[in-house]
């Protein structure tokens, strides 16, 4: 999978641009500031629908604008395609791909694979539970557009339970009615969470493989799934539901009396272990960066295995954090497979500079060298 060339208009700070990328390497260098980061946010929004940095749409407008335009043309199987997402104030995002509009975003996923490494992605291992689905909901969202569409059905149902069991305090009548939100509930969640479960599997398999070559095995990388209540070992999505069931009617008393869900899919975690500690509470932030930069690679491994074919990778100022060796694996491990690379200095890749395009950005221009 390759992306060819991205249009923007009005975005960040970008006027206008146009850009075609090379098969292999793309350094996107310059001083901070300067609009690196907003090719590879406009890239990612194309494949997920949505920026890894913010969740306001408004702010990826250009500063006095009121729309922006972004046209992307990628190959997959051999073949071209293209994504259209315009944004206006008055307008929500649309979204097209061929030139056919997409009625719902769902409809984008499994489109254009991309996998990208940020600064914000420490936040998986140093915050909370709800930054770690984040991060297994959007791979999964990308290989199985089922997934997300089951997401999105999940937090409606969740919605409704949840004020419906407001609701009863003040209105026994309604209680009777509990009983087929639970329904949908246990069933669509059963169907999120044996996705999960067998996701972060294969995600911890193949983590554990790159992590070890990361780090020379000196360091031992174990990644579980956490789920709300006991599913004991099994990934049948019936016994998933069956276990659902069983805690929802356990929790029955005090869910009415907080007014809340107490288990499902929304409270699911993951485990991430270095050496058996806690990467988050133990970890040094080398070692964090080093985790998630596993996880990635993984990420990039099992949708290779699940398409046939490499995402795009998207690395925005990550290679700077890295020590030579773990450098020099990193590229070398991901020859074959179009990368975009923001930085802040050409030199890092003087080594490499044969595999390599350089595009030099400066106050909202791009220019390839």
């Amino acid at each position: 999978m390759k992306v060819k060339s991205i249009f923007l208009k009005n975005y960040r700070n970008y006027d206008y641009a146009e850009i075609s990328f090379a098969d292999t390497f793309n350094i996107i260098y310059g001083n901070n500031a300067q609009g690196k980061t907003n090719i590879i946010e406009a890239i990612f929004l194309c494949a997920s629908g949505r920026s890894h940095r913010t969740p306001k749409d408004s702010e990826l407008l250009k500063y006095g604008r009121e729309f922006f335009d972004i046209k992307l043309e990628y190959s997959r199987a051999d073949r071209d395609e293209r994504i259209h997402v315009v944004y206006g104030i008055e307008n929500r995002k649309k979204i097209s791909i061929n030139d056919i509009p997409l009625k719902k975003i769902g409809g984008l996923m499994g489109h254009l694979n991309a996998v990208i490494f940020s600064p914000e992605d420490l936040l998986v291992i140093k915050q909370g539970p709800a930054e770690r689905r984040r991060f297994v909901d959007i791979a999964l969202s990308q290989l199985r557009p089922s997934y997300f569409f089951d997401l999105q059905q999940y937090a409606k149902i969740l919605m409704q339970r949840n004020n419906l069991l407001k609701s009863i305090s003040m209105n026994q009548d309604l209680a009777g009615t509990l009983e087929v939100w639970d329904h949908h509930l246990a069933r669509t969640g059963a169907r999120i969470m044996k996705a999960r479960r067998e996701f972060i599997k294969r995600l911890g398999e193949a983590a554990a493989v790159r992590h070890e070559k990361l780090t020379n095995r000196e360091e031992k990388l174990k990644i579980v799934y956490d789920p709300s209540f006991n599913i004991g070992d099994t990934d049948d999505a019936g016994e998933i539901e069956a276990a659902f069931r069983q805690c929802i009617r356990r929790n029955r008393e005090k869910e009415l009396q907080k007014g809340t869900t107490m288990a499902g899919p929304q409270r699911d975690d993951i485990d991430i272990r270095l050496n058996g500690e806690s990467t988050r509470i133990y970890a040094s932030q080398g070692q964090q960066r080093t985790s998630v930069l596993s996880m990635k690679l993984a990420e990039i491994d099992i949708m290779k295995e699940e398409t046939g074919e490499y995402p795009v990778l998207l690395l925005d100022d990550v290679l700077s954090e890295l020590d030579d060796r773990r450098k020099e694996y990193l590229l070398d491990s991901i020859e074959g497979i179009q990368t975009l690379i923001t930085s802040t200095e050409k030199r890092f890749f003087n080594r490499d500079s044969e595999r390599c395009a350089f595009f030099y950005v400066e106050n909202g221009s791009i220019k390839r060298e």
